[in-house]
């Protein structure tokens, strides 16, 4: 962008006085650009960090050429009684911040959803990767610039879930850069104006109170365990299940005896200490550490629970068949296809696929490699669990349009309960601005919900007027 061009531009304009029609073009010129890139499919991985530079462009755009010079009062020079001196100071148009903010806002609407779900991911990157060389400064600069995407959508929601779910797993799978950094990114989300204010960014507070509950009480009960059982090293977490982002766990996993009698010494510890409470173990959460003999010398493999039950199979045979996996662990067959690829697929091969391939087939037969090495001392094998796979990001999606029908539901009722009775046009108005703070409905999708309403007799239209419809007690 020339902004030197576009500054002689600014003083003819303003000059002429229609100032505000190069507002109106400079509005217009970022909203484009931005609905360009939001509706970039083929280069989605890249969306955020083309956003972040548009909006570099065009803050940097303001602020050198739509300028006002400001006089400043004049000056006595010390010591000259009859001089004096005024100067002027280069004052950046607010109105052309305002029309930029405008243009990102309606680029963002040319596509739904999916900018602040790539906005909760990068953001998911920066906290996993922390601030390595960048300062203090730099690093806090860059997570502001990447949440004031955030302001520009009207998909709150989605952020919002995308980013409570990925908080989540960053502290489950401790792959947080920093605990203080987390939580002053929670503050921030939650100190946005209230027009952007989203409740439940509070509820992820919970969850640092269940991480430090449950280090306490982990503390308990290996104090409390016999002298043989000392040497064991389990860690388990308990969570509110309302605190976290997760369903009931519905994949099972047959574990092998050691784990599930570590595991059920855990269970009756807890019951002792608080009885009435009911543990629901979720496997596809959890993590391990193991020591792999490997020819060029020792590893210490840092898996899923997935990734170490299927290991350590090996430890009484050097290959098993895919069926005989399936067989013995019981793991759902995509989940169990998904980890044998982590396994024996990817960059780090501790298992070997007979015969090579991407894909797991029903009969192939997987071997231990002992030829594995890497220079690394301990080695992090791939955790599936810790990526959003493309199945992950539509279940979520599909989560949050069957949470918006519900809180569409709520809304009409809410404000039909106040009202008596509304017509349409003037509820669909109050609906969306009860809600916009979360998301931005579609009319239509409103009036599926009226009528949906309707037909479970929350409601009723007006038999002379169908525009009219009343609250029913």
């Amino acid at each position: 962008m020339d902004t030197a061009t576009l500054g002689k531009m600014y003083k003819l304009f303003t000059k002429v006085g229609v100032q505000h029609l190069l507002k109106l073009s400079f509005r217009k010129y970022v909203s484009d650009k931005a609905k360009q890139i939001v509706t970039d499919t083929q280069m989605e991985d890249n969306m955020v960090m083309r956003l972040l530079e548009l909006k570099k462009d065009m803050d940097r755009a303001v602020t050198t050429s739509f300028v006002d010079q400001v006089s400043t009062p004049p000056t006595s020079q010390p010591g000259l009684a009859s001089t004096s001196t005024s100067s002027s100071t280069p004052i950046p148009n607010k109105e052309f911040f305002q029309a930029s903010d405008e243009g990102f806002r309606a680029g963002f609407k040319a596509r739904r959803n999916k900018p602040a779900e790539l906005i909760a991911k990068h953001l998911d990157k920066l906290m996993r990767k922390g601030q390595g060389a960048s300062s203090d400064a730099e690093y806090t600069r860059l997570l502001e610039s990447v949440l004031g995407l955030y302001r520009y959508t009207d998909d709150k929601d989605v952020f919002r879930t995308f980013y409570h779910r990925a908080l989540a797993k960053r502290l489950l799978l401790e792959k947080s850069a920093s605990d203080d950094i987390e939580k002053d990114m929670l503050k921030k989300l939650k100190d946005r104006p209230a027009i952007e204010y989203d409740a439940e960014f509070g509820m992820a507070e919970d969850m640092f109170k269940d991480l430090s509950l449950s280090r306490d009480m982990m503390r308990d009960f290996h104090d409390s365990l016999s002298a043989e059982s000392a040497g064991r090293s389990l860690t388990a977490m308990v969570l509110q299940r309302s605190a976290w982002p997760f369903a009931v766990p519905k994949t099972t996993i047959d574990l092998l005896p050691q784990m599930q009698e570590d595991l059920q010494t855990f269970t009756d510890y807890y019951k002792k200490k608080h009885q009435g409470r009911i543990l629901n173990w979720d496997h596809a959460l959890g993590t391990a550490t193991l020591k792999g003999r490997f020819d060029p010398g020792p590893k210490e493999l840092s898996v899923s629970l997935y990734q170490a039950i299927i290991l350590l199979m090996f430890n009484d045979v050097d290959e098993i068949s895919f069926a005989d996996i399936k067989e013995q662990i019981l793991l759902e067959d995509a989940e169990l296809r998904r980890t044998l690829q982590s396994l024996a697929c990817g960059k780090l091969r501790v298992l070997k696929k007979v015969p090579p391939g991407r894909d797991v087939a029903d009969t192939d037969v997987f071997r231990f490699n002992a030829d594995f090495s890497d220079a690394r001392p301990k080695v992090h094998i791939n955790s599936i669990q810790a990526k959003v796979s493309p199945e992950e990001s539509k279940r979520t999606n599909a989560s949050i349009e069957g949470d918006r029908k519900h809180y569409l539901d709520a809304a009409v009722v809410r404000i039909m309960k106040g009202r008596k009775e509304m017509k349409i046009e003037e509820l669909t108005a109050e609906t969306i601005n009860s809600v916009k703070s979360h998301f931005v409905p579609d009319v239509q999708v409103i009036k599926q919900r009226i009528e949906a309403l309707v037909e479970m007799e929350y409601l009723a239209r007006d038999l002379k007027d169908k525009k009219l419809f009343r609250y029913l007690a």
